[in-house]
């Protein structure tokens, strides 16, 4: 039997996860995932994954978020706007809390005006995350021995690393609309890689329930996983700084 490829990544979409497992070579694989566990429950568990979510929630923030997200922003030139600030850890909390959804945002963004300076409520696009930010937040709190398995990725970040160290000049959407010239740069950068990119199609993208940008982006945060594996990801901040209940905050590359 061939074993799994042992680097993982993990981009969400609608209704579950992505997950691009990739064995540094030829061997790309593309799944979808109700829950992050599933992948760690596993016998073929991969070695290192590379999540796109926030790990480590804080309990107060300042003017830009967290330190991970005001350090790889200038990196990114015009795709910094693609790097949201986290909110606090009780706004995160507040939104997956009981009531329909008015209720639950309304709840978050008084929790993020009392915990942020200057004060800021919570975007609606960033509060749909919330249920997934408190599922891996869950997930490591409840299981420390994972914390050296699955870190903090940005895909943006990561194709800045890709790419020399240069910021990218095209989107991957424009009017939150797929932009092909955007995705192809993408695909092209995960190439020269090593990632094999014959899956990474509209028509998998179909099967699998996702968009295409969700398969490039796991693909992405694969490649992190390996320079991880191999000692050669870079850190924002480096070292990283910890939460309140000692999880790593910092977005590796």
């Amino acid at each position: 039997m061939t074993a799994a490829p042992p680097f993982a990544g993990i981009d969400g979409c609608r209704g579950g996860w992505i997950v691009a497992r990739w064995d540094g070579a030829q061997v790309l694989t593309l799944a979808r995932v109700t829950h992050v566990h599933e992948l760690f429950e596993a016998p073929d568990a991969p070695d290192i994954t590379a999540i796109d979510m926030p790990i480590g929630l804080p309990e107060r923030v300042g003017a830009g978020g967290r330190a991970p997200e005001r350090l790889v922003r200038p990196l990114l030139g015009m795709r910094q706007s693609s790097v949201f600030s986290v909110p606090a850890r009780a706004a995160v909390m507040a939104g997956v809390g009981p009531g329909d959804e008015t209720t639950r945002y309304r709840a978050a963004c008084a929790a993020a005006l009392a915990t942020s300076d200057p004060p800021r409520a919570v975007a609606k696009q960033c509060f749909h995350l919330f249920p997934k930010m408190a599922e891996v937040d869950h997930l490591l709190r409840s299981r420390p021995e994972l914390r050296p398995r699955l870190v903090e990725c940005h895909p943006e970040v990561a194709f800045w690393a890709m790419n020399g160290q240069v910021a990218l000049d095209l989107p991957k959407k424009v009017k939150n609309r797929p932009y092909p010239p955007g995705l192809d740069l993408r695909l092209t950068l995960l190439g020269a890689s090593g990632v094999p990119i014959d899956l990474l199609n509209a028509q998998t993208a179909r099967a699998l329930g996702a968009g295409l940008d969700d398969l490039i982006d796991a693909a992405a945060c694969a490649v992190t996983a390996k320079r991880v594996a191999e000692g050669k990801a870079l850190r924002f901040p480096d070292p990283a700084e910890a939460d309140a209940f000692g999880l790593p905050v910092a977005i590796v590359a």
